[in-house]
């Protein structure tokens, strides 16, 4: 798991990123980067969305062969 970062480490990887990559490309990191993670969760959203209507496939399946 990730640790517990805190604001003083958040604040060295915050001054670290602008060193590297320097004040005019920071902003269009940051927006890749948060569509970067958009992107993942509405993925895994919609994998979960699948995964969970098999789950309901197969208990309707279930359900049917019971009560023949």
């Amino acid at each position: 798991m990730i640790p517990n970062i805190g604001t003083l480490g958040l604040i060295i990887i915050l001054i670290i990123a602008l060193i590297v990559f320097g004040p005019k490309k920071l902003p269009q990191l940051g927006r890749a980067v948060g569509e970067t993670l958009e992107e993942f969760k509405n993925s895994t959203k919609d994998i979960a969305d699948e995964v969970a209507e098999e789950f309901r496939i197969e208990d309707k399946e279930t359900e049917t062969k019971k009560n023949i």
